[in-house]
């Protein structure tokens, strides 16, 4: 069976409920709490806790309990450390499933591709994605960068981000190109987000950056959906085993999230608390490419 994702504006909406979801089920599954139980910790009815998840993830409650104990993924919800190692049978196909898109090589010359976008005209805008309100950083030749909007998000807490304002977003994207001509266009970075999360047409991206850091960002892009890498394991992957340091360094200044899977790089000790954009979206993001691996 095919399942219906929600329009684009309603899963940025129930994003922040959905990561307590998920939060919640990481916690619960091993009890296989009834549909009732997990709909009353979310405060929603069981029909439309049961509407709303499946919505937004692809899956229903159930089928996503199902993946939790085949993979053991609890250990996942609480420090990382976990993969899934078989798949759900969902059915899921079409512009609604986010692995489907196809992610271009970025179509810069190795000297556009140094200049941290010197002369550049960049859009800067704000637009849905699934993870909640996205700040999306649009060149001429595709993605330029993508992070995530926070509002009210409390302060950073030792290596804890829990997410950062719409000011600070805008500027961490804009700071990150400082000879670019940036000008504000919210109604086409909604073009371009629906574009990707709802028609599925293929994304290229424009990677600004040293030839080093393009070469860890294409590493990131080799980690299956549904694995993960500790820094170290990437640091060999990507031709520089001596370098972890560095090469943390560079995932941490990855500017497009989500679709150059930052999120599936772990410090050594497998935690999740060094995700730029917040803890519990990057256990969101986890949490869901561990529910649709193939």
């Amino acid at each position: 069976m095919t399942l219906t994702l929600a329009p684009l504006d309603e899963r940025a909406l129930a994003y922040d409920r959905m990561a307590r979801a998920l939060d919640h089920l990481g916690d619960t599954w091993r009890d296989w709490p009834d549909l009732a139980s997990v709909a009353a910790a979310m405060n929603l009815s069981p029909s439309h806790f049961q509407r709303e998840f499946t919505r937004w993830a692809g899956v229903s409650p159930k089928q996503f309990q199902a993946a939790l104990a085949h993979g053991a993924a609890g250990d996942l919800l609480r420090d990382g450390a976990s993969v899934l190692d078989a798949a759900l049978e969902t059915g899921l196909s079409g512009p609604g499933r986010l692995h489907d898109l196809f992610i271009a090589h970025e179509g810069l010359t190795p000297g556009e591709a140094k200049t941290g976008g010197a002369g550049a005209g960049l859009i800067l805008g704000k637009a849905p994605t699934p993870f909640g309100l996205g700040a999306w950083l649009i060149g001429p030749r595709g993605l330029v960068a993508l992070g995530f909007i926070d509002e009210g998000a409390p302060q950073r807490t030792g290596f804890e981000h829990q997410g950062v304002g719409e000011a600070q977003a805008f500027a961490d994207l804009a700071a990150r190109y400082p000879g670019a001509d940036i000008r504000r266009d919210d109604a086409e970075a909604v073009r371009f987000a629906r574009r990707v999360f709802e028609s599925g047409e293929p994304m290229p991206v424009a990677l600004y950056g040293t030839p080093f850091r393009r070469q860890v960002w294409r590493a990131l892009l080799e980690i299956p959906a549904g694995t993960t890498q500790t820094y170290g394991q990437l640091a060999t992957v990507s031709g520089h085993p001596k370098a972890a340091r560095a090469v943390g360094a560079a995932v941490g200044a990855n500017p497009i999230s989500w679709f150059i899977p930052c999120h599936r790089a772990l410090a050594a000790d497998g935690r999740l608390h060094n995700y730029h954009w917040g803890v519990a979206r990057k256990r969101a993001m986890l949490t869901y490419e561990r529910a649709h691996a193939a």
